[in-house]
């Protein structure tokens, strides 16, 4: 398995080197680093982008035909990412998923793997629907956390409490 650099990579895959590696950058390819942290594309990777880009050129609806097998679906929250990992055990599965630059784990069950053919490195898509959703803001936490600790250590009169 050859790997290349990312402006080769661009050239075979006839994209700019920006656009190749804002695409790297953003997790939308799968590379390998060297000891200097230098990206390198491999053949297989390669191959999979320009299977992808195939497509594309014949006809520009390839995202919205996908989107449009799954037309009676409720759910509209859609991620498009890869297969990282599966693991089974039993009868459930864990599929770890890469979007972009984050992480997405779900616990599905080993028919569903099965099924599905799901198998590391393959698209996926990430279809979540739930009736909670939970939002935080980084940093936001740390600072409640200290404010609740001063009032608490000092009492109403705001002498120091032993």
């Amino acid at each position: 398995m050859a790997l290349h650099t990312v402006r080769a990579a661009a050239e075979q895959l006839g994209v700019a080197y920006s656009t190749l590696k804002r695409w790297v950058l953003t997790g939308h390819v799968r590379t390998s680093r060297t000891e200097g942290g230098h990206h390198l594309i491999s053949d297989n990777e390669i191959d999979r982008l320009l299977a992808r880009q195939q497509p594309e050129r014949r006809d520009r609806g390839t995202v919205t035909d996908d989107d449009d097998s799954l037309e009676g679906l409720s759910a509209r929250n859609r991620l498009h990412g890869f297969i990282d990992e599966v693991r089974i055990d039993g009868l459930l599965a864990q599929v770890r998923m890469r979007i972009g630059d984050q992480s997405l784990t779900a616990v599905i069950t080993a028919d569903a793997v099965r099924a599905l053919k799901l198998r590391r490195g393959d698209d996926a898509l990430a279809i979540i629907k739930s009736t909670e959703v939970m939002i935080a803001r980084a940093g936001h936490a740390r600072s409640q956390r200290g404010r609740m600790r001063r009032s608490k250590a000092h009492s109403t009169d705001g002498r120091r409490r032993d």
